[in-house]
């Protein structure tokens, strides 16, 4: 008990960032995050001290979140956008200036889908085959998934630029 508890205070607030980036909400995360100290907790002799202890943390909460989504809501396949994909205007969030509070709010609102997606490949570095495997989902979905992200993310931090200056 000692020692999970110490576990606990050392990574709760690290993992509980990883929750919040892949819920919908804070409640979400809350729940995610004692979700996966559960799972943790009961699978930590599966670490084989391969790596950090703190990557295996990650790796675990990330799996627990997205095994939430996938029994609560498939992620469907939809039809392979290549085209659109080719023609959208790359959108790069680090030539823009914005409190982190209001990209990451911007960021849960998206439908859960391309939430996933989107951490996955622009926060997490994971690969489209890579994201397809842990979603069940095409490598077409995931780019089609992802470009959808972007623009919408584009879309919501033009406008919020747009308000914050005319105020």
């Amino acid at each position: 008990m000692a020692a999970q508890s110490t576990v606990y205070q050392l990574y709760a607030d690290k993992l509980f960032a990883v929750c919040l980036k892949y819920s919908s909400n804070y409640q979400d995360a809350e729940d995610n995050l004692q979700d996966s100290f559960m799972i943790i907790f009961e699978k930590i002799k599966q670490y084989n001290h391969k790596g950090s202890f703190e990557g295996w943390l990650k790796r675990v909460t990330v799996n627990t979140v997205l095994q939430k989504y996938r029994v609560k809501s498939p992620l469907k396949n939809v039809s392979d956008f290549s085209d659109e994909l080719e023609t959208e205007e790359e959108f790069n969030i680090e030539d823009t200036a914005f409190n982190v509070d209001v990209l990451l709010g911007f960021i849960q609102q998206l439908p859960d889908q391309y939430r996933l997606v989107f951490n996955l490949y622009v926060l997490d570095d994971y690969a489209h085959k890579d994201i397809a495997e842990m979603l069940g989902i095409s490598v077409g979905t995931s780019k089609s998934n992802l470009s959808r992200a972007r623009k919408i993310l584009k879309d919501q931090l033009e406008m919020h630029q747009k308000t914050t200056v005319n105020d």
